[in-house]
């Protein structure tokens, strides 16, 4: 056994035997919490494991919300392939969880993934036998895919990505690391370098493929089926009124959109700003910022009650999944996470919906697509907050110009459709 992954084993196992009464009793006095501790603990109920009836059987692991969109477009791609296959969709997150439920229904058996311990993940892969383990995204947990290994259960990362800020945590660790990527089966990533990030913690070249974001497929079909009208009447949004959709904002950039929003309102009276953080739990923070500087705000889900209208110029979004479609009634688009050091977004999912898109400089978690947006004059860079205001100010002023923006991002990001299909071909490989 390699010396690393023994040293992790044993440290988790002391840490599950010291943790898991703890856990178990603050679980005690909730229904919820005890069915979570349960699956958690690797312990599913009998109708979980009959409701996982056809053959082949593929789990997934998807941590939360984002990861489920990718996982919703491979499943959707291995049930045309796969008609008669039993599927598992684990999540993390509650928030995952309600999202794998809202959108997958009945078509997969969703539940709880199992802590990283050895027995927790050895018991939950003894009671459902998957014929294949599928991860997404940067999902490498130790125990899990090494005990799969050890079963004789294929595993796989796919839609996989590593950033070039993550890669730091992984070379810390990379024994263990190493020991892990050679147990996998096959790591089917996004992007060129993604690919080469996992050949330098010593995956083996032979089991790396490049594949792109399943997460595209999802998205321009939920583009082709999204209820811009209803979008724009639940917003109140006039007949060529301006709005700034700023999405997945972190750290100081709320407060950086509110100073943006004074210099725009002054030129556009009827400026529309909505705020959409990347942390939900923020947005009562947010929304008492707003207030502190003397502007009007709501709360996205204060306009879901009967008889209230949005009458205020800035919105903050205190809901989950919805960002997507917020693009859709947006005249301008800011990606968040970019003007804070904290490696940005994918903007190609903004720029789907041929919009004009702006980022700030911090893109490391995301080149590629910065790059092949920039090659084609298909979104802008900016430098800080003025050159932000600047660009706005210039697209709002410029009906035409942001138009042909758009329409040139909306072209690039369709040429990044059929993911979903190549990851979905690596798993069933994987079956055969």
């Amino acid at each position: 056994m390699n010396l690393a992954y023994a040293a992790y084993a044993a440290l988790s196992t002391g840490a599950y035997l010291s943790v898991c009464p703890f856990y178990w009793l603050k679980t005690r006095s909730k229904r919820d919490s005890r069915r979570i501790f349960s699956q958690r603990m690797g312990c599913y109920d009998v109708a979980h494991v009959a409701a996982v009836s056809g053959s082949p059987r593929i789990w997934l692991h998807a941590v939360s919300v984002g990861e489920v969109r990718a996982a919703q477009a491979i499943i959707n791609a291995l049930s045309r392939r796969l008609p008669r296959a039993g599927i598992i969709l684990s999540t993390t997150t509650p928030h995952g969880q309600q999202a794998a439920r809202e959108a997958l229904g009945s078509k997969v058996t969703c539940v709880f993934a199992p802590l990283d311990f050895t027995l927790s993940v050895r018991k939950a892969l003894l009671t459902f036998r998957p014929h294949v383990l599928v991860c997404l995204e940067t999902e490498i947990w130790p125990n899990w895919l090494m005990t799969a290994h050890r079963l004789g259960i294929p595993t796989a990362i796919v839609n996989g990505r590593i950033s070039a800020r993550s890669i730091r945590a992984y070379r810390k660790a990379r024994p263990l690391i190493h020991a892990v990527l050679n147990s996998i089966s096959a790591l089917s990533m996004i992007h060129d370098a993604d690919a080469g990030r996992m050949l330098e913690l010593g995956a083996p070249a032979e089991k790396i493929s490049v594949n792109g974001n399943a997460k595209f497929d999802l998205l321009l079909e939920q583009i082709q089926h999204a209820d811009i009208e209803g979008l724009k009447k639940r917003y109140g949004i006039k007949l060529n009124q301006p709005v700034l959709v700023a999405g997945s904002t972190r750290g100081t950039e709320p407060e950086m959109m509110l100073n943006v929003y004074r210099q725009i309102v002054s030129a556009f009276p009827d400026f529309l700003l909505i705020i959409v953080p990347r942390h939900v739990e923020k947005s009562p923070e947010i929304k008492a910022g707003v207030l502190a500087r003397g502007l009007a705000c709501q709360l996205r889900t204060e306009l879901e009650s009967a008889g209230v209208y949005r009458s205020a110029s800035v919105v903050v979004v205190d809901t989950m999944g919805e960002l997507q479609s917020l693009y859709g009634i947006a005249t301008v688009v800011f990606c968040g996470g970019s003007m804070v050091p904290l490696g940005g977004q994918n903007i190609l999912e903004a720029a789907a919906w041929g919009k004009p898109v702006l980022y700030g400089p911090s893109m490391e978690d995301f080149p590629d697509a910065g790059e092949l947006l920039e090659k084609n004059n298909a979104a802008v860079q900016v430098a800080d907050e003025a050159e932000l205001a600047e660009k706005i100010l210039y697209y709002l002023s410029n009906p035409d110009a942001a138009d042909a923006l758009g329409d040139r991002a909306r072209q690039v990001s369709m040429t990044c459709g059929g993911a979903a299909e190549r990851h979905a071909e690596v798993i069933c490989g994987l079956l055969n």
